[in-house]
């Protein structure tokens, strides 16, 4: 298997090839590519074999396994996402790219837990973005290589096989760990909050805020059926109290403000699955990119894109989500 940035005309060589293919990159070059058996998000940041880095002149490439296969590409908007997990094939898994702040974006990352057969398969990925300097200028966008089709607001998913004897596995390296401080309890589920309740109290979230000095670099964290769950700050708008999210907040789910991490590479390397060889695919999120400072540091040999937020079986955020393709006897 191969995860390397590459130049688009090796790109285009290996679409002709055949094979299913993971993409990343800048729009500009996606738009270049030939139609094959691929699909990719727009995004500008990767994490490499040199460190992380910022690369808009070529094209991040994860190649399939050996003896994983591609069968099928779909796509999903906001109506239909619902059947993402319904479609997965029987033995076998899938990969999915959403643009960010799309429809499906926050229809999937609200609901999900709540879809027809929730994580009764796989499902990994990540979602689309652009470079900081342009948001709110450009436009996050997903490709379908089997139509080259530049979408922003419907996902992309590759049905991938799975190979008998072999098994897939989803990790979550999540660094952040709950603090000490009060728990915060949400009333509604969705991507904003103005009144909450901390520590039991009523209190407005945005004027807490203020008051205490929070970190925000530091997301919630909270206990999701015994996996760590982050949801990370976006903006704080005091003049309307109002706080917004990267991901939603879950009604009745008590949250605590994480710990701090004195160096966020010495942890990562430290949490780092035993086997990175057998990872087939991975990303990492843009907000351990900008607030840990891994640009030019390595990731214990972890490679792949930087993103506006990872899928594994949901929407996730300040987590690095991983797929491993394990001997079923193991």
């Amino acid at each position: 298997m191969s995860q390397q940035l590459y130049e688009v005309k090796d790109v285009e060589a290996l679409i002709r090839r055949g094979d299913g293919l993971l993409l990343a990159g800048d729009e500009s070059l996606l738009r270049r590519l030939p139609r094959g058996k691929w699909i990719a998000g727009t995004i500008p940041y990767f994490m490499t074999e040199a460190g992380g880095l910022v690369n808009r002149k070529h094209i991040f490439v994860n190649e399939l396994p050996e003896g994983l296969a591609c069968v099928g590409i779909r796509r999903y908007g906001e109506e239909d996402i619902a059947r993402v997990y319904s479609d997965l094939p029987a033995r076998g898994l899938g990969i999915m790219i959403a643009p960010a702040t799309s429809k499906v974006h926050l229809s999937f990352a609200l609901n999900a837990p709540s879809y027809e057969k929730f994580a009764i398969r796989p499902l990994i990925g990540w979602i689309s973005g652009v470079h900081l300097s342009e948001l709110g200028k450009a436009t996050p966008r997903v490709f379908d290589g089997t139509s080259g089709e530049a979408l922003d607001q419907q996902a992309v998913v590759m049905h991938i096989s799975v190979p008998a004897g072999k098994v897939a596995e989803l990790g979550i390296l999540n660094i952040f760990e709950e603090g000490e401080g009060p728990a915060f309890t949400f009333p509604a589920n969705g991507f904003s909050a103005t009144d909450v309740e901390i520590g039991g109290r009523k209190r407005n979230l945005a004027q807490f805020i203020q008051e205490t000095s929070l970190d925000l670099r530091l997301p919630l964290v909270a206990d999701y059926c015994g996996a760590k769950i982050n949801v990370s700050f976006q903006a704080v708008d005091q003049a309307k109290g109002e706080v917004q999210f990267y991901a939603p907040v879950f009604a009745g789910v008590p949250y605590h403000h994480a710990k701090p991490v004195a160096d966020y590479v010495t942890e990562f390397d430290s949490n780092l699955p035993k086997r990175i060889d057998q990872i087939a695919f991975s990303c990492n999120c843009i907000l351990n990119y900008l607030h840990s400072g891994l640009e030019g540091r390595k990731t214990g040999g972890i490679v792949g894109p930087i993103t506006f937020g990872e899928i594994a079986y949901q929407l996730l955020n300040q987590t690095m989500a991983y797929l491993t393709i394990e001997s079923s006897q193991a």
